[in-house]
């Protein structure tokens, strides 16, 4: 299931969430002409680095590298989807913060898993852990919103379906093969970092209190 548009209307220009997405896109570009095993030397962060005190600089800058053009298609969809909505009730700093501590809230339950795989010399690269957060924000937001999804199978169809729905679905996906990953099935996906930025953007939203948000007006503008 691939989400193509929702029916909220943000409530402000997304510009902090149209720059992630072109720093995004900008950071890969540049390492697909330097070399993407560079960047990723360079950029990825490996959760030994933390316990050695060095390289600290990748916790950051590793939310902003991707392994190939599919993982940062992937990302950016969902950025591009959900995270104008929640930039607009956040409002631009705010949501920017939310944005970076969803990803570091990632990346502590993602070195946990690594400790028990003995994985912490592999480098971890991707968007993904802080866009799980901008996912958790907006199902506390918008839980009856709809997700226009295109559904492939051995067909395509395009259905609507709640946002409750699809990011419960979503969420207990990264249960699953966080827990397959676990039972030492290899898999090149960290899914305790989606699950760990998911739970941290949950928590600070519901901390902030903020109500749930009604629609107003139903329009499919993507």
């Amino acid at each position: 299931m691939f989400p193509i548009g929702d029916d909220i209307r943000a409530e402000k220009k997304p510009y902090v969430n149209n720059a992630l997405i072109i720093v995004n896109f900008v950071i890969f570009l540049y390492f697909q002409v330097v070399g993407l095993e560079s960047g990723i030397e360079v950029l990825g962060f490996k959760p030994i680095d933390l316990f050695n005190r060095r390289r600290l600089y990748t916790i950051l800058t590793s939310m902003f590298m991707h392994a190939n053009i599919l993982h940062l298609l992937g990302n950016m969809l969902y950025l591009y989807i959900f995270g104008d909505d929640v930039e607009g009730v956040l409002g631009h700093w705010r949501y920017l913060l939310f944005y970076i501590i969803s990803g570091l809230g990632a990346h502590v339950l993602h070195i946990l898993s690594m400790m028990l795989v003995n994985g912490l010399s592999i480098p971890t690269v991707g968007a993904s852990g802080a866009i799980s957060g901008v996912l958790a924000a907006f199902l506390v937001l918008w839980p009856r919103a709809r997700v226009k999804t295109l559904v492939v199978m051995w067909f395509y169809t395009i259905v609507y379906i709640s946002a409750k729905s699809f990011i419960a679905f979503w969420f207990i996906y990264q249960v699953l093969m966080g827990a397959f990953e676990l039972f030492s099935l290899r898999s090149s996906v960290a899914w305790f970092a989606h699950i760990g930025g998911f739970l941290t953007g949950f928590i600070i939203v519901r901390g902030l209190r903020i109500k749930k948000k009604e629609k107003s007006l139903i329009i499919l503008y993507r």
